[in-house]
């Protein structure tokens, strides 16, 4: 449920930016995300830094684009989004020594450090990537392919980074799974 109010906001600003406009759809995609954040708080109790950031974002970039009428504004956000995720774990894995990736998911997976450094680098190059697509898509393509990429095209990079990510941990998992089945054996003889 948690997951399926993230897309909302932007299934709603896809299919009213196609009805309507850019105006129309950076108000509803606003709307839209606010009500996202008052229903979050109000069934899970709290709202995760991470959603607290992208709706600020979302809130900023969609009251200029709507203002002004320019797509652009929008645009900017991903780019800027993206760009500070890839930042932040590039920041926080070679200054502070911890990848935050480990952070986020070490409470549940067990992986060695070499693994979570490389899982991290991987997350970050992910952002970059999407970064330099958005700049490319925005600068050299039509409105209509900015708002196809941005309403399906990252949803679809994310879930392919997302599977990899998966068989990348999988492989350790799975080596951690044998080890774990060799001192059981061990301790039943």
């Amino acid at each position: 449920m948690k997951q399926l109010l993230d897309f909302i906001p932007l299934i709603l600003f896809f299919v009213t930016y196609k009805l309507g406009g850019v105006r129309e759809a950076a108000i509803v995609l606003v709307i839209a995300t606010i009500a996202q954040l008052i229903i979050l708080k109000w069934k899970y109790g709290a709202i995760e830094k991470q959603q607290k950031i992208m709706a600020g974002a979302v809130v900023f970039f969609g009251l200029l684009t709507a203002y002004f009428n320019e797509l652009r504004y929008l645009q900017w956000k991903v780019t800027l989004i993206n760009g500070l995720f890839a930042v932040v774990l590039l920041v926080a894995q070679f200054q502070f020594n911890t990848p935050l990736v480990k952070k986020l998911l070490g409470k549940d997976i067990q992986l060695p450090e070499k693994a979570w450094n490389r899982l991290n680098l991987g997350w970050a190059t992910f952002f970059i990537i999407c970064m330099l697509t958005n700049i490319y898509i925005s600068q050299n393509m039509s409105e209509e392919a900015w708002v196809d990429f941005k309403s399906f095209g990252l949803i679809g990079m994310t879930l392919i980074a997302t599977l990899i990510s998966g068989a990348y941990i999988y492989r350790f998992l799975s080596q951690h799974e044998q080890k774990n089945e060799g001192n059981n054996r061990k301790g039943e003889q």
